[in-house]
């Protein structure tokens, strides 16, 4: 651990420079620049919220905090493994010429993704309040879901990273794959209309797991069970796991590829 806190303090000016262009990068040449970061999550809550509050408003309460929750999760964890997954090509021009740890290229995409994220929660809260959904200070205990959703995009980004480098084709086939995420994450439908079975069945799904953590604390004002608890963490422990030992295993084959 000490081995590679000093790694890291080696490499800590390169990683920083590598944030402050990942935002530069993100906003050049755009009017209202960092606005985009909240004014992109409230215009899909609004298309959402005109398309199905119609057909879903009268059974859910709270029904706008409902999507904007399931959409705050599922952008985060969208954005930051999109972003991580490019992380490794997008720089291998300094990765072939700098010996540096491959894994700060992804991090840094996930602290412009966690920025981003931040800023849009701020919002949610806004939201929160309109809505007169009552603030309690189970509200802190959200913490433990950003963190693991966190861990988990970054485990995700090492896989998909790692992938993209051996398989171009990864990039199509993932966005197929977060579109269809995105329909099994019950963003914009509830799931009390399917069987017990089947509703258990959404939380072998992970970004559902965190989205319905949120929902729990923030609507229903309600601690999530020591299962869910539970389950959180091993989504986060195990993408991170499997992530790091591919990175261990093809570390020296990535630059054949770039």
């Amino acid at each position: 651990m000490f081995g590679i806190k000093v790694r890291f303090e080696k490499y800590r000016f390169l990683f920083e420079e590598l944030v402050k262009r990942d935002f530069k990068n993100k906003y050049k040449r755009t009017f209202l620049g960092l606005l985009w970061s909240m004014l992109g999550p409230l215009l899909q809550l609004l298309v959402m919220s005109l398309v199905f509050s119609q057909l879903f408003k009268g059974r859910t309460e709270h029904f706008t905090i409902y999507i904007f929750a399931g959409n705050l999760v599922f952008s985060f964890f969208r954005e930051s493994t999109n972003g991580g997954m490019m992380a490794l090509m997008n720089n291998s021009g300094i990765i072939t010429k700098i010996n540096t740890p491959k894994y700060i290229f992804l991090l840094s995409k996930n602290v412009s993704s966690l920025f981003n994220f931040g800023l849009t929660l701020v919002i949610f809260f806004v939201f929160v309040a309109i809505d007169q959904v009552p603030f309690t200070p189970l509200f802190l205990t959200l913490i433990y879901p950003i963190i693991c959703l966190t861990v988990f995009n970054i485990g995700v980004g090492l896989i998909l990273s790692a992938l993209y480098v051996f398989f171009r084709d990864i990039q199509y086939i993932y966005d197929i794959f977060t579109l269809l995420l995105m329909y099994l994450s019950a963003i914009f439908y509830p799931i009390d209309t399917f069987s017990p079975a089947i509703q258990r069945l959404f939380y072998a799904n992970p970004v559902y797991a965190y989205i319905s953590y949120f929902r729990q604390v923030v609507m229903q004002g309600i601690m999530p069970s020591l299962q869910h608890n539970l389950l959180c963490l091993f989504y986060a422990i195990a993408a991170l796991g499997i992530g790091a030992l591919i990175y261990k295993h093809y570390n020296y084959r990535f630059l054949y590829y770039m």
